[in-house]
């Protein structure tokens, strides 16, 4: 008899969140019947009030438990009950709250569907479809919050996070319309969310760092990816998340999840949570309990008995059944909403039978023969990816034939082999994202050099003397002369006029300094010539001073380029070959190439968020001098591996030199004089600076989506 009245506690305890407050309320309008339909693949909702409503009410749906609520503000409920069971397609029930001001309806879901709300008269019309959850059903990783529109372009307002009370964080995304197409699948510790068909403005393109705010969430980014907008959430630690969407905005939570080890080697618990305590009870009766909670279709073994006393409070009823599970040595087998319970052995019995005749079905089925044409693929490398001994695909019985002129794969197995064939080609046949890659090799070098020097003489003339004034230009020098001598001045350079002094016979004297500057560029060094003589003409000084300077700036620009598929190896080169003798092995002599080219060896990577990694070997090789034993090569190599982002550029490498060489030949002594050592000496200044630089430019070709 105590049990009886602890149990009917319990219900009471349990029924407590959807009970109805109990007064009076001054409601304008009432909810008067709910009916729901089905009409092809969809659940029809029908809910009927007392007076028309203006506009269909405020709505959000969460993700995980899958709900839709509706708010109906000034309504109370007028149907008599606060909990519906339904079961119809995707629908599982329905509950109805209502508050002093309103009345919330929770539509409980097997798992997310769109929806659509209409108004006819005093009739709001919620029409469920399933085909969010085909869809999630078949990727098996992304979770189809909402299905968009694909006629229609969405675009982001504003993307904002808050800390919320319980200190979990919170992501608000504002969108134009309600319509959004949004995708959310958990990648390791990342949450990434897809907003089909939509744009972000530039200034939100940005990775937002959260880590001040102390919640689960580290970072946030979003970037544009095609026609769609990617979010990456970071979080750290154990976590949990939530999401759903009210009108145009769309919040994910992301709440922290304290759990002990035992707890984390069997997952998290996400059910809802419900407080129990018993005495002494039998098992089967704490089952049928949950069971009733849940709503679930619970099948317990005639071999589970037992008594046990449980008290446990806000426990979510997963992590409940968990431990009266683990308590009793009992495992569990769910299959939709039918949860199976026994004892561990019986099930792993039960399920060892059933797998050996499976397989011993599997070898007596029949097999039938496909053909699966390969539009991207070679189908000689399908065939050894199915028939790989180390990972067989394919069962013993199977086997597979490649048509190469056709590109046909020809495979003979059993049907449900033939289905996961069929899955694995559908993956793995898809196009391949092309990349361009372009390098530019850019040389620069300023040559600069500069010379300085000096001739001093003496003459002393002997001889018939004659008198004469000459001004004029010798070999490029200037010459000033005047005097008298032996002979007349004549010109002793062609197209010259009033050349240097000619002195007639008995000259004698010499030249005691001779360190001319060396000319430069191609051309005879500037010099300029001065003559000292006596009264008589007959004792001659000659100076000369010659000087030449150069300046060379010279840049050279190489770009090649080469377009290639994702993660194959491209080669470009331009270039010569230089023969040269080799000896051989007979003794003879042979004629051998080298090559001297300008070169591009690449093997780019595409990462899955957009980037390039790309494995670089760039060359540039000149020929040079022409020695004995043949021509010189100058080589310029950079090998490197590097990540790119898409349409970026980067400097792979870099060669800089600096050449400052200073010369000086002097006479010993004079040539450290003051303000006339410069006659004595040879001064020399060559300056010389080059530099190498390499970038590297990658743009994908095509931004075409996978299936990731």
């Amino acid at each position: 008899m105590n049990m009886f009245k602890r149990l009917g506690k319990l219900y009471v305890v349990l029924a407590a969140g959807f009970a109805w407050t109990g007064f009076a309320l001054a409601q304008a309008n009432s909810i008067e019947s709910f009916d729901v339909a089905q009409q092809g693949g969809n659940v029809v909702v029908r809910i009927t009030t007392k007076e028309p409503l203006k506009a269909a009410p405020p709505s959000f749906t969460v993700a995980n438990p899958a709900r839709i609520v509706f708010d109906f503000a000034g309504t109370s409920n007028a149907l008599g009950r606060n909990a519906q069971e339904v079961s119809q397609g995707e629908l599982r029930s329905m509950n109805l709250v209502q508050g002093t001001d309103r009345t919330r309806l929770v539509l409980n879901l097997r798992r997310s569907v769109t929806h659509e709300v209409a108004l006819d008269g005093k009739n709001i019309v919620v029409t469920l479809s399933s085909a969010a959850a085909a869809a999630a059903a078949t990727t098996g990783q992304v979770a189809n919050f909402a299905e968009g529109k694909a006629d229609t372009k969405h675009a982001i307002r504003e993307v904002d996070f808050r800390r919320g009370p319980a200190g979990e964080g919170r992501i608000l995304i504002d969108l134009t319309d309600s319509s959004t197409g949004i995708d959310i699948r958990q990648q390791g510790q990342n949450i990434v969310v897809e907003l089909l068909k939509t744009s972000l403005p530039e200034n939100m393109r940005r990775r937002l760092d959260v880590v001040d705010f102390a919640t689960p969430v580290q970072t946030v980014s979003a970037f544009q990816q095609g026609e769609n907008v990617r979010m990456v959430i970071e979080a750290k630690g154990q976590w949990e998340h939530n999401a759903y969407q009210s009108d145009t905005q769309f919040v994910i939570e992301v709440k922290a999840v304290a759990q002990d080890s035992k707890s984390a080697q069997r997952g998290r618990f996400v059910g809802e949570k419900l407080s129990l305590n018993f005495q002494n009870v039998e098992v089967r009766a704490v089952l049928n309990v949950i069971a009733d909670f849940t709503d679930l279709n619970v099948i317990t073994s005639d071999t589970v008995a037992g008594n046990i006393t449980l008290r446990l409070k806000d426990v979510p009823w997963d992590q409940a059944l968990d431990i009266i599970l683990q308590t009793r040595g009992l495992d569990m087998r769910k299959s939709g909403n039918v949860i199976w319970i026994a004892p561990r052995d019986e099930l792993a019995t039960r399920e060892k039978l059933a797998l050996e005749a499976q397989s011993q079905i599997s070898e007596l089925e029949q097999t039938r023969t496909e053909s699966f044409q390969i539009n991207y693929q070679k189908a000689i490398d399908v065939q050894k990816l199915l028939s790989d001994a180390t990972q067989r695909i394919l069962s013993k019985r199977g086997s597979a034939v490649v048509d190469t002129r056709t590109n046909q794969l020809f495979v003979q197995d059993t049907p449900s082999r033939l289905e996961e064939v069929r899955k694995l080609i559908a993956k793995i046949d898809v196009p391949v994202r092309q990349v361009m890659i372009e390098a530019r090799i850019v040389e620069a070098s300023d040559n600069f050099s500069r010379n300085l020097g000096a001739r001093l003489g003496y003459n002393e003339v002997m001889g018939a003397s004659a008198r004469g004034y000459g001004i004029g230009n010798t070999n490029n020098r200037f010459a000033i002369g005047t005097g008298q001598a032996g002979g007349a001045l004549e010109n002793t350079a062609t197209g010259s006029v009033g050349g240097a002094q000619t002195l007639g016979a008995g000259t004698t004297g010499g030249t005691f300094v001779n360190m001319p500057a060396a000319g430069a560029g191609g051309f005879n060094a500037g010099a300029i010539s001065l003559i000292l003589f006596n009264a008589g003409l007959t004792k001659f000084i000659n100076m000369e001073i010659s000087a030449s300077e150069a300046d060379q700036k010279l840049k050279t620009i190489s770009s090649p380029r080469v377009l290639t598929a994702d993660q194959v190896e491209a080669l470009v080169e331009q270039g010569i070959e230089i023969p040269y003798q080799q000896a051989t092995s007979s003794g003879a002599t042979s004629v051998s190439f080298r090559k001297a080219n300008l070169s591009l060896k690449v093997k780019p990577q595409i990462t899955p968020d957009g980037n390039v990694i790309m494995t670089l070997d760039v060359n540039k090789d000149i020929p040079g001098a022409v020695t004995a034993a043949g021509v010189q090569i100058s080589t310029k190599h950079v090998k490197t591996e590097v990540l790119v982002e898409n349409g970026g550029t980067v400097v792979i490498g870099g060669i800089y030199e600096e050449i400052d060489n200073v010369t000086a030949a002097r006479t010993p002594f004079f040539g450290d004089l003051p303000y006339i050592g410069f006659l004595f000496r040879n001064t020399a200044t060559v300056r010389n600076k080059t530099e190498l630089l390499v970038f590297i430019t990658p743009r994908i070709m095509n931004e075409r989506l996978t299936g990731r």
